[in-house]
This record gives C-alpha cells, sequence and structure tokens, in this order.
C-alpha cells in the first residue's frame, strides 16, 4: 500500500524523495541552530533556486515570479489549458519546524515527477506555487505570496519595516524585485481551475484518530485585538491593596475570563492570549499600563464574531469594575474559507481509494487558501504531525504518513476532474 508503479515497472516510495527534500530544505536557514527562512533574505533565494530546479528536473517550466514566488507549470495534453494549481509556502517563521508549508510544495513536486516519468499528460495543466510569505514574520503581515497571485495584495504594505528598519520596498529591490510591478504575479479566475493544498494538520486530532490524512472542511477564520488597561502606577510597599488600580492583576482576570469562555464554548472556539507587556515593569512597581493581544477563531464567521463580541463585554466589565480605562483594537480579521464541497468530495474519493478512512476536520491555522479564495476554489489535505507539534524544531511526519499524503494527492490529480 505504501507504493506507487513507475514508468519503468519497479515501485518508488514518494516519501523517501520527499523526506530527503525537506531535510535538505530544511539545511537552509539563517543559522545553524534554529531553522528560520524569511521573506526576502538571502536564504529566501537559495530556497528559491533549490526548488526551481526541483521543478525543472520534474518537467516543469519554471520561474520566480514578480513576489518572490516559485512557480512551475506542467503543460497538458494541449498547451494553454487552464491549470488546477497546487502548493503552499517555504517561508518559515523564527525557531521553526521544516514541514510547515514546504511538504506541500515539496509533495506536489513529486506528483508532477511521477507523472513526468510515466509520461503522463492530463486534459489541464498542473502549476505549483511555492508561496515566498505566508507566515508573515517580517513586515507583520501575512499571505503576501498568495495575495499577489490572487490579485489582492495591498501595496500599503511596502511601507512596512522589518525589525532593522527595512522597508518592504526596499527588501524587495535588493532582492532583484521591483515593487511596482507585483501585479504581474496576479492570475484571472479563468486561468485557474481549482487550488489544493496539502499540509501538516499542526495539530493533534488525525494522531488521535490514528489516521494518516484528513480531510479539509473549512479554514477557521480569526480575529486578532490588541487590549490596553490603564491604571495608576504606585509604590508597591505604600499602596492598600483595596485602593489600587492594578492593571496587570485586571489583565490577568481577563485573560482568565477568556480563557473560560473559550472552554465552556464547546463548539470549536478557541483563544489566545500570546503577548503580555506591563509598564513600568519594575519589582517593586504596581503596573500602571498593561497591553495584551488576543486571538480568537471559529469554525464558522457568525460563531466568531458573536464569540468576540461577548470576549469584549466581558473584558469591559472587567475593566470598569477594577476602574482602569480600556482600549481595545481589532488588528486582523480574516474571513472563514470554506472548502468548495466538489472539490472536498475528490479529495475524500482518493483518501477512500488508497484505502483509508475518510475523516473530516476544520483548519484552525490560517492557509494561504486564505487569500486564493479571492481567484479559484480551494480545498486542503492534511497530513499528520506527531503530536500535533507545529511552529516548533520538533515538528515532524513519519515517512510513511508523507507517502501516505502523496499517494492520495497523485490519485487526486489523476482523478481530477474539473468543474462543469
Amino acid at each position: 500500500m505504501n507504493e506507487i508503479k513507475a514508468a519503468t515497472g519497479g515501485t518508488a516510495r514518494l516519501g523517501d524523495e520527499i523526506v530527503s527534500r525537506i531535510n535538505r530544505l530544511g539545511t537552509i536557514s539563517e543559522t545553524s541552530e534554529n531553522l528560520a527562512r524569511i521573506f526576502l533574505s538571502p536564504e529566501h533565494r537559495i530556497a528559491a533556486d533549490l526548488i526551481l530546479s526541483w521543478m525543472r528536473d520534474a518537467g516543469m517550466d519554471a520561474r520566480l515570479d514578480a513576489i518572490g514566488n516559485v512557480c512551475g507549470r506542467y503543460e497538458g495534453d494541449k498547451p494553454r489549458l487552464p491549470c488546477l494549481m497546487l502548493g503552499s509556502h517555504y517561508d518559515t517563521v523564527r525557531d521553526a519546524g521544516k514541514w510547515d508549508g514546504p511538504l506541500g510544495v515539496i509533495t506536489a513536486i513529486a506528483c508532477v515527477a511521477d507523472l513526468n516519468r510515466r509520461g503522463v499528460r492530463l486534459p489541464f495543466a498542473i502549476e505549483i506555487v511555492g508561496f515566498a510569505d505566508e507566515e508573515g514574520v517580517r513586515f507583520a503581515s501575512t499571505l503576501l505570496g498568495s495575495r499577489a497571485v490572487a490579485g489582492t495584495f495591498d501595496e500599503s504594505v511596502l511601507a512596512g519595516r522589518d525589525r532593522e528598519g527595512i522597508t518592504m520596498r526596499e527588501a524587495m529591490v535588493k532582492f532583484g524585485l521591483d515593487p511596482d510591478h507585483i501585479g504581474a504575479a496576479a492570475r484571472a479566475r479563468r486561468e485557474l481551475l481549482a487550488y489544493v493544498e496539502l499540509h501538516i494538520e499542526q495539530g493533534p486530532v488525525l494522531e488521535q484518530q490514528n489516521l494518516p490524512v484528513g480531510v479539509v472542511t473549512a479554514i477557521a477564520g480569526a480575529t486578532r485585538l490588541a487590549a490596553n488597561l490603564t491604571g495608576m502606577a504606585g509604590h508597591a510597599g505604600t499602596v492598600p491593596m483595596a485602593m489600587r488600580r492594578d492593571a496587570l492583576t485586571g489583565a490577568a482576570e481577563c485573560i482568565v475570563a477568556v480563557e473560560a469562555f473559550c472552554k465552556a464554548d464547546g463548539a470549536g472556539l478557541v483563544g489566545t492570549v500570546g503577548a503580555i507587556s506591563a509598564m513600568p515593569g519594575a519589582t517593586n512597581v504596581i503596573p500602571g499600563r498593561v497591553s495584551f493581544t488576543l486571538d480568537i477563531r471559529a469554525p464558522t464567521d457568525a460563531h466568531r464574531k458573536l464569540a468576540v463580541a461577548d470576549i469584549v463585554r466581558r473584558i469591559e466589565a472587567i475593566a470598569k469594575r477594577r476602574d482602569l480605562l480600556l482600549q481595545i483594537d481589532v488588528t486582523h480579521e480574516n474571513r472563514t474559507v470554506p472548502c468548495a464541497p466538489w472539490l472536498k468530495t475528490q479529495v475524500a474519493e482518493a483518501v477512500a481509494a488508497e484505502g483509508y478512512p475518510v475523516f473530516d476536520l476544520p483548519s484552525g491555522a490560517g492557509h494561504d487558501g486564505m487569500a486564493m479564495i479571492d481567484v479559484a476554489d480551494v480545498a486542503m489535505l492534511f497530513v499528520r504531525c506527531r503530536g500535533g507539534i507545529s511552529h516548533n524544531p520538533a515538528e515532524h511526519v513519519e515517512p510513511a504518513d508523507a507517502d501516505a499524503g502523496a499517494r492520495v494527492l497523485l490519485r487526486f490529480i489523476e482523478h481530477f476532474r474539473a468543474r462543469a
């Protein structure tokens, strides 16, 4: 079950090739201690050139587009046919795992290479895109590569600066790209039959179900907020407890209230406080100002919006009772992206044909499909990730699971039916 027939009549485990390439790409990093491959960095260029070489070896025409995405095209049985687009991203967070993103790109290349070895041409073209920036680490704006392809790139982000003060515009020029021609990366809807992405799950559900793959139902939307509580700083030894306006204890109560609210939901709501900062930050001073972030996600937009409104009301009530001034702002909002039923059905058929139970699950993490929905119907296939650990050096996929994902994706490609 773990093998695909090769053109020679022998057998080839696609998983072995995929793992080898994942390991090789994982060595391209700012430092040898921690994996970090950031948008428009020297490592980005090295990784792009390597992926382009793999695309060409697989029989594809390959190029770097106007935003730095790597793009490969495998023609169909006639030239200039619309394409089935496959892909994921090849940038990373800092101190990353090596599977998040690259698994989708490398698996898609392995599938096309298998088709090319067997001389198979289909009634549609296949395009693979390795998106240059999904994580948004450098310029604090996510999905830059896929937004450019979808034609929804916001040019205001070109003025954003990285932690060294370099603007995105300056970084693009240094990289050899023209920031005034990002629009050249955009694709028209008529050119794309669908966008399909294979990705690690980034959660523990498939492992709990003892399944190597799962069919994604939707990519959960997210709302991010920045909250600031202002009280009164004071001497830690002289202000009585009953008279304090302690912003940090107020923030602590807010954070616990968010956790309790989300735990009690029972319908897929998750809430995270990922960063907190207290001022003035001295051991013997009552904190007078605290800022913290909130990330709220749910399977549907309606659910998420109602939850955000309820959470904000609870934080407002805590601030009022504690005599704290509150400012809370929405800093990011992405809508929920449902996977197209007609595509999801075909992914499920491929899973079942490879001998696995069909298991549906949502994605709580964001993916490039959230941008690509603006130019094509989307679908996703998840591959089991050990322990559900991601954005962490411990991120790991077993070779057999990588192989299972490749076989399902290859079967999906060969039996793909465009929407009438």
